[in-house]
């Protein structure tokens, strides 16, 4: 997919993406290193997927570095945010993509650590770095931001859940955000084909893929996703703060 940005629209931007060895933040990553913008890659435990993004992001004469962190573990959210600020003095733009809470044996609170808390944790960890014209990007779906007016799969709700309670949270920072000249936008979207939540939706519920293509006609991939997620990064921020991608009919009473 051709990139929604110019080459030198973002030059010079210093970017963390979180959650971004894989799947939407990888794509963001290269969408906004490829607008001119120098990015962090942030991952968990895939280290040697995000060195090699690293390394692509390099050769196309762009900085990149790669920062391990768990963020529900706030002596290593510390490290990193330590490390950037060393290394690059500070940060324009934080995107908010890393989410869980399907995942096993991470125990019951596990969504809500790092959906609401780590989020918020992360946010208050870097704004002092910011500086005015700063933005935060926060990424969720559609099935967490109107969880309070439509349900969604029962696998899904801690998620959903959680996701809601972190865009609560951080929209509840708007004004310290405001006043700090950050801001801030949340984007939104249906499932998104090819991420690790629809594929274990899908394995849980087969043929549920499907069946939300029949509802809405489309559904976006990870690299189209990706570049709405990139868009959000420089256009005008809405009202409401909120972009919604995709078709939000079945959503929206």
């Amino acid at each position: 997919m051709t990139s929604p940005l110019s080459s030198d629209q973002l030059t010079g931007a210093r970017i963390l993406i979180t959650g971004s060895s894989r799947g939407i933040g990888a794509k963001t990553a290269e969408y906004l290193s490829g607008a001119g913008a120098d990015v962090v890659i942030n991952y968990r435990n895939k280290a040697q997927r995000a060195e090699k993004l690293v390394a692509q992001l390099e050769a196309n004469g762009r900085k990149a570095m790669a920062l391990g962190a768990d963020l529900t573990d706030p002596l290593g959210v510390a490290r990193m945010v330590t490390a950037i600020r060393d290394e690059w003095g500070g940060l324009d733009i934080l995107v908010l993509n890393a989410s869980g809470g399907m995942e096993a044996d991470m125990g019951e609170d596990y969504a809500m650590k790092l959906n609401r808390d780590a989020q918020v944790g992360m946010l208050t960890s870097v704004m002092p770095m910011m500086e005015p014209g700063s933005r935060v990007v926060f990424v969720t779906s559609h099935q967490a931001h109107f969880i309070r007016e439509v349900d969604t799969m029962d696998e899904y709700v801690p998620v959903a859940l959680s996701k809601r309670a972190g865009e609560d949270a951080l929209r509840g920072m708007i004004a310290d955000m405001s006043e700090r000249g950050i801001g801030f936008v949340v984007v939104s979207g249906d499932m998104i084909e090819g991420t690790v939540t629809a594929t274990l939706l899908n394995r849980a519920n087969p043929g549920v893929i499907d069946q939300r293509k029949e509802q809405v006609g489309k559904l976006y991939n990870v690299d189209e996703f990706a570049a709405e997620v990139a868009l959000a990064c420089v256009e005008d921020i809405p009202d409401d703060n909120t972009r919604l991608v995709g078709d939000t009919s079945t959503f929206v009473k």
